[in-house]
């Protein structure tokens, strides 16, 4: 089981996103990616979004906001993979080379132009609603097959 995080740089109408170019065997070479990655021994979800951020980005995010939990069964290497997704929109410093592909201000409404895994163009809409949601995205060798959603209410912690 692999833990991670996902986040959306935004600002302005835009959201900054990784073009997956430059790191071998990568599972996401050639798409276009928030920023993000696994988490080292004793972080905490927010912990991990801000060191990933800064180490892709070279931007400090000031400010979080958990949108939700995507669960990816057997994503890779016959692997569970659990992404907290964020959005930052309070941001300090330049942006620099990243080691990982190429960073782009792309405006929200071209996000879906992009070359994104397939369940991204289902979930990158709901970064704008104020519902935390729950998602399973199942993809088999790669290819998206299905997903399902549970989507709480503002303020709610519980499961229906």
């Amino acid at each position: 089981m692999k833990l991670a995080t996902l986040c959306y740089v935004r600002q302005a109408g835009q959201t900054l996103m990784l073009h997956r170019t430059k790191k071998k065997n990568d599972i996401h070479e050639g798409k276009w990616n928030g920023l993000g990655g696994k988490f080292e021994p004793g972080e905490t979800p927010e912990e991990c979004a801000r060191r990933e951020i800064f180490e892709e980005s070279g931007l400090v995010a000031k400010k979080l906001e958990l949108k939700g939990l995507l669960t990816f069964p057997l994503f890779a290497h016959d692997e569970d993979w659990y992404a907290f997704v964020f959005v930052a929109t309070d941001l300090e410093g330049e942006l620099i080379d990243s080691p990982e592909g190429n960073l782009a201000w792309v405006p929200d409404q071209q996000l879906t132009e992009l070359n994104l895994w397939e369940g991204d163009y289902i979930f990158l809409p709901w970064l704008d609603q104020a519902e935390f949601f729950s998602a399973k995205f199942i993809y088999r060798k790669g290819k998206f097959v299905k997903h399902h959603v549970t989507f709480y209410p503002p303020g709610s912690v519980q499961a229906v």
